[in-house]
């Protein structure tokens, strides 16, 4: 397993839960696996494909996030298609042949194709080892994008009893994932749950009272930064897409509305770095798994939590800051309302308002906002302070509100508890619209006597005193404020009220951010993945992350060797784009003085690090006595592709191993021709050449050899 992680990935440790995940698969069990967007789901069912004889088929409901983990397995050497809509009737045949004879390792399918009936028989005559359900929440009627479609993957258990069956899911509550479990009659299923917590994530609730402004408030400074903004109507989404660009932003709309055509370009041009900024509907799925978002931020209010934290799920992915910000107003609430009324069926007009109950409560609190999105998902956060949300960064300063709260409370008792928190509101202010002269409640003790405080401050103060217990809000369609037993003792005068201190404008937070690479050198790097990556039509970050680049603008890697010890480097984008990014590296060192560092592996992956070199080192002794590579694994009880890895990895790590003792000179020169002739990218073009007296082992050391002689 390690082997083929630095092989084929680039990293030499495993994520949290990851490698007891691969092995549960290995061992042909059932596994639940519930892991935050960012923490390596794809990574569990990826890497056992390698491993296994037959084919992996991977059930994910988006064409574009498809084609995505497509291109980037590719990228890594590893060979993998879909199957979709997208594809003719020439482009889907030719995939079949590829499946038939045993050519792919992984092939993503939409559910609909999947349960063909046709297909499903063609599937039976596959070697299948593994079933992958990815976004399984959609099937489930509590989960936030339930798919009907999705309810028939049952079907797999039916048609194929001994081929285990992994669900993968970002979010689900226990309700949603012991559905999923029973809708697919998993059996004897492992469950794997990683933390939700997302702590490179900065969570912030603010106030929405103009937002076109706010929004261009956050982005000054920030035109480089990739980021989603959501909108729940379409027509909202084309005018801040407008708006953006008329203001100087690269920034593109993403609705139902457009045609499919329009769709996909702009996603396109978002994932490669062509455009920042993507405006898109909440009830759209756009199956971007961008790694390098920045921010998330919800112009309007989504539908649920569920939904909230999958989306904003969308920034850090790749483990660097990313800030999510909600603008709250409760005009959006009533809006969402109005939608949940036009469902027919009474079971989900249910279900939608307590998931839009519980969104308001986390919105409303002045609690962590990461305790409060955890506690949902049954995890305790116990920290005191988690240094990443508004509430903790940026504590309110309180005052003694008791005059404010007791003019409120009055208010709303003289109003006879029938309005809600507009109108009580408007009587603070003095307004002086129809309804309310109509009502006289122009003639109330409490009509005008708060024009001390602004609109906006006063709907505040009304929704911290709902959270504090002395008001309640009663009513679905329009909420009516009621008093509380709690309200008594503040209006007889006998207790004291604490709110939160208003101010009149509220700045949107930074996360902070780590400054400790070259910042220079970075931007060239990037500059260089995005000219690569148009050249072979493919997004920037599929070739390498962010995370990859910053690492090198800390190492300044001068060759191949130092190169491959970056994580996500693998064997594959070292051949591909090592030199180039080598080079960038080497001249810019020179241009500028540098003396580049010695080269360290990161502390975070030393112990997994120490654990490989253990068993390298082994081959390696065991070479040093002159045995053969077939004795080196009769003796270590291990194969002898794993041995020939072993040694190629010595090889490209500088150690003295001689090829004239592995390999005949008259193979290596004639390997070293075909290599000339057909490159070194891809191994199997040369193999077929070289024919059925090379083997796969003897081709990997000579183009290890050549490789460091370059």
């Amino acid at each position: 397993m390690y082997d083929l992680l630095q092989k084929y990935f680039g990293y030499t440790s495993f994520y949290p839960l990851q490698e007891d995940i691969i092995k549960e698969v290995l061992a042909q069990r059932d596994v639940f696996v519930l892991m935050p967007t960012g923490s390596g789901k794809s990574l569990c069912y990826q890497l056992p494909a390698l491993l296994f004889t037959g084919v992996t088929i991977v059930i994910s409901p988006l064409i574009a996030l498809m084609k995505d983990q497509v291109d980037g397995l590719l990228a890594n050497g590893i060979p993998a298609a879909y199957i979709n809509s997208s594809l003719s009737y020439h482009e889907v045949d030719a995939r079949r042949q590829q499946l038939l004879k045993n050519e792919l390792k992984i092939l993503y399918v939409a559910p609909e194709r999947l349960l063909m009936s046709e297909f499903l028989e063609f599937l039976r005559g596959l070697k299948v080892c593994l079933f992958a359900i990815d976004e399984s929440h959609c099937i489930s009627e509590w989960g936030h994008d339930f798919r009907p479609e999705y309810r028939q993957l049952k079907v797999l258990k039916e048609k194929f009893p001994h081929v285990p069956v992994m669900a993968l899911t970002a979010t689900a509550t226990q309700v949603v994932q012991d559905d999923i479990i029973r809708q697919l009659n998993l059996s004897r299923n492992k469950v794997f749950k990683a933390s939700f917590n997302r702590k490179n994530l900065y969570y912030q609730i603010k106030p929405k009272h103009d937002p076109f402004h706010q929004i261009l408030q956050y982005l000054n400074g920030r035109r480089t930064d990739s980021g989603i903004i959501y909108c729940q109507s379409r027509k909202a989404v084309e005018t801040l897409a407008s708006g953006l660009q008329a203001k100087g932003y690269r920034a593109l709309p993403y609705h139902a509305g457009l045609t499919a055509e329009v769709r996909t370009e702009h996603q396109e041009r978002f994932i490669r770095d062509d455009v920042e900024i993507i405006v898109a509907t909440i009830a759209f799925g756009m199956g971007i798994h961008k790694p390098g978002v920045r921010y998330v931020i919800h112009y309007d209010l989504p539908k649920s939590i569920e939904g909230y934290y999958q989306e904003t799920g969308r920034a850090g992915r790749d483990g660097l800051p990313g800030d999510c910000v909600l603008f709250f107003s409760y005009a959006d609430k009533f809006k969402i309302e109005h939608f949940i009324q036009q469902k027919e069926d009474e079971n989900e007009r249910q279900i939608a308002y307590k998931q839009l109950r519980e969104l308001i409560t986390y919105c409303e609190s002045n609690v962590c906002r990461r305790r409060v999105l955890l506690a949902y998902f049954g995890e305790q956060f116990e920290e005191p302070n988690c240094g990443g949300c508004d509430v903790c960064v940026e504590p309110k300063e309180r005052f003694d509100g008791t005059i404010a709260a007791q003019k409120i409370l009055s208010c709303v008792y003289r109003t006879g508890e029938r309005f809600g928190i507009n109108y009580i509101v408007d009587v603070l202010l003095g307004a002086r619209n129809q309804k309310l002269l109509q009502n006289r409640h122009d003639t109330l003790k409490t009509y005008g006597v708060g024009k001390e405080y602004a609109k906006v401050q006063w709907q505040s103060f009304i929704r911290e005193l709902i959270q504090l217990g002395y008001l309640k809000l009663d009513g679905d369609e329009y909420p009516i404020l009621k008093l509380h037993e709690k309200s008594r003792p503040v209006l007889l005068g006998d207790e004291k009220v604490s709110l939160i201190k208003p101010a009149e404008k509220i700045p949107v937070q930074k996360a902070e951010r780590s400054d400790n690479y070259d910042h220079t050198l970075f931007e060239r790097l990037r500059a260089l993945r995005k000219t690569l990556a148009d050249q072979e039509g493919v997004p920037p970050y599929i070739i390498f992350h962010d995370t990859s680049l910053k690492e090198m603008t800390v190492s300044y890697p001068q060759s191949l060797l130092d190169l491959r010890k970056i994580s996500g480097v693998g064997d594959q984008k070292l051949v591909k784009y090592g030199k180039a990014f080598v080079e960038e590296i080497v001249n810019y060192c020179e241009e500028n003085n540098i003396m580049p560092r010695q080269f360290c592996q990161p502390s975070a992956e030393f112990s997994a690090k120490q654990q490989k070199i253990s068993t390298i080192q082994l081959t390696f002794d065991l070479y040093k006595q002159r045995l053969t590579i077939p004795e080196i694994a009769q003796k270590r009880g291990l194969a002898v592709s794993t041995i020939a890895s072993h040694l190629e990895k010595l090889i490209l790590d500088g150690e003295d191993i001689s090829l004239d003792d592995l390999v005949t000179s008259e193979k290596q020169q004639q390997i070293r021709k075909v290599f000339a002739e057909a490159g070194m990218q891809t191994l199997s073009p040369v193999k077929e050449k070289l024919g059925e007296g090379y083997s796969y082992e003897e081709i990997r050391l000579v183009r290890a050899k050549v490789m460091v002689e370059r």
